[in-house]
């Protein structure tokens, strides 16, 4: 009895108890998982009694008279409100744009179809919520290029890693202008970035861009104060500062040196502050305008950032929820003392995101100016630092104390914690999905499309309990119909397309619930094969997925046929010696299933790394997805990759560069070469398929 009122607890706050692996074995969570997840969503369950207790609170809070202050229905659909109002209620609904209507509920206390897509205010019997009416599809890359088979194509790549002279020792949104206008000429479409989000400014050793302090801002380190302030104002600065000679250096190193390149951005942004705030700038009108915008969010985040300042000048722990209680809520009174007396630590944070999000604009203006019909596609994480900015401004939305990874399965034996926090599904209906849609609106703001990593965490997420293996999580699960009309609404406001990473465990029937909202799937060429060695034929690739060769976690081509990524596991010790073996020889099996089909479709030997990586990108181009990512790493040939999943300081994660500057990188013979064969093949495709 008392493990059945545990797992009736467990239902009632969305774990799911029973589920399928990768392997299609069913899995169930032991009692003592449970109540540890449970723990962290809020529900204790270490007895009896206080199971009974978190029963009782999550009736209370699911009480059907509670009206959320949020609906969601698809534009077409009747509202079913049977549950909060009576049949034939008079609604009068406030419309985007000023204008009213009166409904009245049919006799089963439907709202009636009819309202227009948008977000809504309506009011019944003295109650009023927000109605969001979502659009069937996200804008989809049919509408981006108006052209029901779109066979485009595009360039996947690290921000960090690429150059320019005077980058100060990582890539910036100038070397991305130059990267946009050089792959928009050669008939690019879109080009997919690495996340921008805003990471800890005063911790320069935390740089995986999928671990950052808030998604909802960005990374005030790539920002190009040149473009907005001016060459000759940032090179007084940096000869003031004599920051000459040591940027040289950051800029020659084939490695970011993150710490030394972070303090030297840094003392740059600090000094362009003084002389922006107590000058006469042109560009100052702008600012306040950007600050007066941003809001409470903007200020919030800044505050955060002041308040990192001042724990680590006390010497104490960065991590917020170690602070005096006082300084845990954003709204208390000492948090507000605390900003007006640091004003001008809180507005140089502002100056930064300004100078950021500017930059980010410029971006993408470059691109959609020169020729991109999509232009920037911006990453989203699947989730923030539970001691980041996100995490405090948001805490009643967000699970600070939960960890988001993946269960063991077929790409990892061990399973995966990423050390990040999710939303709490209770918090996003409490609160009417503010966090959920400021995020996303932040996220399209500047881009033509949005990569949403790990987009199975629309429908659940693993949830590990902090200090807990992997293999020791939960699922939880989240409203998807509700996230996915309003990523819909929000996609066909911002007219962005939407890409979905559904690579590893996917829950039955999510894809085509993600394809029938116009969301791209994505499928990578090693995947594409089973068993072992027989890959895929092109005719049979989704047109609903994009298609591409590696990715950020995955060997490139060159690397893969080197099996560089089974050395590195075995240089770290990750593998043992019999792991290693069955892993190389299937890899053998794979290179040649992979030759095989090449052979059949181009002839030719593909005897050598060159050809074979010729061929592959040629063979992406004649499937039939709408979208081929290729990533740089594959254009030009590199055998490394940018991040070795389940790897901190043993492999050079989140720091490799490019030899040549940004706007010679397609020059290279081999890429540009390679941009040729994807571009025909992508035309053959439309042709053949339209």
């Amino acid at each position: 009895m008392p493990e059945q009122r545990l797992h009736l607890l467990a239902h009632r706050a969305g774990l799911s108890v029973d589920w399928i692996d990768a392997n299609g074995r069913p899995q169930h969570v032991a009692p003592d998982t449970l109540r540890q997840v449970l723990a962290g969503l809020g529900h204790p369950a270490d007895d009896a009694p206080a199971i009974e207790a978190s029963l009782v609170a999550l009736a209370r809070a699911h009480d059907a008279r509670h009206l959320p202050p949020l609906l969601t229905v698809d534009v077409g659909a009747s509202l079913d409100l049977a549950l909060y109002f009576s049949a034939g209620s008079t609604c009068h609904a406030q419309l985007e744009g000023e204008t009213s209507h009166t409904l009245h509920l049919d006799q089963n206390a439907h709202l009636p179809a009819g309202l227009p897509i948008g977000y809504h205010q309506l009011t019944l019997e003295g109650r009023s919520f927000t109605l969001a009416v979502a659009p069937p599809r996200c804008f989809s890359l049919a509408d981006a290029l108006d052209t029901p088979t779109p066979r485009c194509w595009g360039i996947a790549a690290q921000l960090y890693s690429l150059r320019r002279p005077g980058d100060g020792g990582f890539g910036d949104c100038l070397a991305l202008e130059a990267l946009a206008r050089s792959a928009a000429e050669r008939g690019a479409d879109a080009l997919a970035i690495s996340p921008m989000h805003a990471m800890f400014a005063n911790n320069s050793h935390t740089y995986s861009p999928y671990s950052p302090s808030s998604r909802l801002f960005l990374n005030s380190l790539y920002a190009s104060p040149q473009a907005l302030l001016g060459e000759r104002t940032v090179s007084l600065a940096i000869e003031a500062l004599q920051l000459t000679e040591p940027l040289q250096a950051l800029e020659q190193l084939p490695l970011v040196d993150w710490p030394n390149a972070v303090k030297a951005r840094q003392q740059l942004l600090r000094a362009l502050y003084q002389d922006f705030i107590h000058g006469e700038h042109p560009q100052r009108e702008d600012f306040d305008s950007f600050c007066a915008s941003g809001g409470q969010p903007l200020e919030d985040h800044c505050r955060f950032e002041a308040l990192l300042d001042a724990a680590a000048e006390r010497g104490e722990s960065q991590d917020w929820r170690t602070w005096p209680d006082s300084w845990h809520d954003p709204r208390s009174p000492q948090i507000t003392a605390f900003a007006a007396q640091h004003r001008e630590q809180v507005d140089y944070y502002r100056f930064c995101q300004w100078l950021i999000a500017r930059s980010l604009e410029r971006a993408q203006h470059a691109a959609t100016s020169n020729g991109m019909q999509v232009g920037l596609i911006a990453d989203l994480a699947v989730g923030a630092d539970g001691a980041g900015s996100q995490a405090w401004s948001r805490q009643d939305e967000l699970l600070a104390d939960l960890h988001v990874g993946a269960p063991p399965d077929i790409l990892n034996r061990a399973g995966q914690s990423w050390g990040i926090c999710a939303f709490s599904p209770e918090g996003l209906r409490r609160n009417g999905y503010r966090a959920f849609i400021e995020m996303l609106r932040a996220n399209f703001a500047h881009a033509g499309g949005l990569r949403i990593d790990h987009v199975m965490g629309l429908q659940r997420l693993w949830l590990i309990p902090a200090g807990a293996p992997p293999s020791e999580g939960a699922y939880l699960n989240y409203p998807l119909d509700d996230l996915l009309r309003l990523l819909a609404l929000e996609s066909v406001r911002h007219q962005a397309i939407v890409l979905g990473e559904d690579l590893g465990t996917v829950p039955e029937g999510l894809r085509e619930k993600l394809a029938a909202r116009a969301i791209l799937g994505i499928r990578v060429l090693l995947f594409e094969q089973d068993p072992p060695g027989h890959f895929k034929p092109i005719l049979d690739w989704p047109d609903n997925a994009l298609a591409t060769s590696s990715t950020h976690d995955l060997p490139p081509l060159a690397g893969w046929l080197l099996a560089h990524d089974i050395d590195w596991n075995h240089r770290l010790e990750l593998i043992d010696a019999n792991t290693e073996q069955h892993w190389r020889d299937t890899r053998e099996q794979e290179i040649q299933g992979l030759r095989r089909l090449l052979r059949h479709n181009y002839g030719g030997a593909q005897s050598d790394s060159e050809s074979l990586l010729d061929a592959s990108l040629r063979l992406l181009g004649h499937t039939r997805a709408p979208l081929v990512l290729v990533p740089l790493e594959d254009l030009l040939g590199v055998d490394e990759q940018p991040n070795l999943p389940g790897t901190i300081d043993s492999h050079p994660n989140w720091r490799r560069r490019f030899a040549l500057p940004a706007d010679q990188l397609l020059d290279d013979s081999d890429a540009a070469r390679r941009l040729e064969l994807l571009a025909q093949a992508r035309e053959q495709a439309f042709e053949r398929d339209r």
